[in-house]
């Protein structure tokens, strides 16, 4: 076996989030996701048939999952080969096969003992979203916020968010991971004239982490409290504390460092 890293872009906004889902009896669900349009296209590359016995011959590992509508330009997945490949050739054809918004941008051949998820040290999400009272035609679906934004105050609310802690006030309630700490090691914003750019970079995020970050930061300024107001949300421990959980349009996963 070889084992191999690709790195994957993608559009989320037709697909289900990046993990493949399965009905209770074991078949894959007729809904489209990120991994599944990747495993077919691999078994269809390397004409290894796919069958309700079997529907997963070849089994891909993501760095993480992303949700629905979510997008990425670095999202690292690992897969294992019974041959070596070309790499410049292997792409090629596999984007030839893959939905135009998915693509493969890099192929490396990796040690066995690296794991996409397991391997991983930080990931690196960014959030996009519009500040200006009246809409363009070149919005798209991107969140506009019309109230007037004071990118200083939220640099300064987000800057409570670094360091080691628990999050539970930024995971989505429908999540059932126990674990809720996360180190944040950065989380800053930009504003390039009426957009507005958040950069959070941890070693692991919650269900709905970001977009809960997103609303509890716009919340602060759409009400005007102190930017310390962040910091009393993540001691809170409290979901009902936080912010609403704005839309996935808007959010990348930029890169995953290993």
């Amino acid at each position: 076996m070889t084992r191999y890293s690709f790195l994957v872009q993608y559009l989320g906004k037709n697909y289900a989030g990046s993990q493949i889902q399965f009905e209770e009896d074991g078949t894959e669900r007729p809904i489209p996701t990120i991994q599944g349009e990747l495993e077919k296209a691999i078994c269809t590359l390397k004409r290894v048939q796919r069958t309700p016995n079997n529907p997963r011959p070849i089994k891909t590992v993501f760095s993480g999952r992303t949700d629905a509508g979510v997008n990425s330009v670095g999202q690292t997945v690992h897969v294992d080969f019974d041959e070596q490949i070309v790499a410049s050739r292997f792409i090629r054809s596999i984007n030839g096969l893959l939905p135009k918004d998915i693509s493969i941008s890099d192929v490396v051949e990796v040690p066995e003992t690296f794991h996409a998820q397991k391997s991983a040290k930080s990931r690196q999400y960014r959030y996009v979203f519009l500040n200006r009272s009246q809409r363009q035609a070149f919005d798209g679906e991107l969140l506009r916020v019309r109230h007037e934004l004071n990118i200083e105050r939220m640099n300064n609310a987000l800057k409570y968010l670094e360091g080691y802690h628990d999050f539970t006030s930024f995971r989505n309630n429908g999540s059932s991971n126990p674990y809720t700490d996360c180190e944040v090691y950065q989380a800053s914003c930009v504003r390039n004239e009426d957009m507005v750019v958040v950069d959070i970079i941890a070693n692991r995020f919650l269900y709905n982490m970001v977009r809960i970050i997103i609303g509890t930061l716009l919340e602060i300024e759409r009400t005007n409290k102190s930017p310390e107001h962040m910091l009393e949300v993540l001691k809170a421990k409290d979901r009902t504390k936080a912010g609403e959980t704005v839309t996935p349009v808007g959010l990348t996963l930029l890169k995953v460092e290993y």
